[in-house]
């Protein structure tokens, strides 16, 4: 696992405590997949390769299982979350109802800065040099997530907690690891300007749709990885 994870550099942020640093650190690491799903995390490994006390260490591991990234095994410890395919199919039934009202609530509620800011987004990932060799896109958090600022624009304190907050990381995670199938990078940025183009008109109804179908090509195309190759698929459950 430490070839998989960089070593802490000696400066960092003075305000950023050491426990935070890490915490950050191993979180990326996950999500960009350089910690493979399923990986069993061991706290004197990790406390060696980042040069931190079992205390703070045990802190950043504690915030990354509330992220749900990690979970914690019977007599096993800490691993990395794999998510069965049932699973997976969950969370983006939970992603396509939520965010499409997000969407719904965004058209009402977005000032017309916020739909600015939001067209300039747009316009970062289409300069990304992965989306431009059509092998991915944009993959920025926060700000510069799309989804992330409609969900914050949507103006609703619950559905951003539950979006940007608990699931935002375990979410990512997943969008990262599928976001290399062939032709839908393209796809799906014509997909976010029609949503934003339905935002910026008021219309709730039609955002709110084409955010759901946008989730949806999302989770065709895991079922159909998962169905091309089913014993990876039974390795995760």
């Amino acid at each position: 696992m430490l070839d998989a994870v960089d070593v802490m550099p000696s400066v960092h942020d003075d305000s950023e405590t050491l426990s935070e640093h890490v915490f950050r650190r191993i979180q990326a690491a996950i999500v960009k997949g350089d910690i493979a799903p399923g990986s069993k995390i061991s706290e004197p490994e990790l406390a060696r390769t980042y040069g931190i006390s079992r205390g703070p260490l045990r802190e950043a591991i504690h915030r990354l299982e509330g992220q749900r990234l990690l979970v914690r095994v019977p007599h096993v410890g800490a691993r990395v979350v794999s998510l069965s395919h049932a699973e997976l199919i969950e969370l983006y039934e939970i992603r396509e109802s939520l965010e499409g009202m997000a969407c719904r609530l965004a058209a009402e509620r977005m000032t017309l800065a916020e739909i600015d800011e939001l067209r300039r987004v747009l316009e970062t990932h289409e300069r990304d040099t992965a989306f431009q060799a059509g092998v991915g896109y944009y993959q920025q958090e926060g700000d510069f997530d799309f989804h992330y600022r409609i969900i914050q624009g949507a103006g609703n304190s619950t559905l951003t907690q539950m979006l940007c907050g608990e699931l935002y990381q375990l979410v990512r995670m997943y969008r990262i690891q599928f976001s290399t199938v062939p032709n839908r990078p393209r796809q799906a940025f014509v997909e976010h300007h029609r949503i934003l183009d339905a935002i910026a008109d008021r219309d709730g109804e039609l955002a709110e749709l084409l955010m759901r179908r946008h989730i949806g090509a999302s989770k065709r195309n895991i079922e159909q990885h998962y169905q091309a190759v089913p014993v990876r698929g039974e390795k995760e459950k």
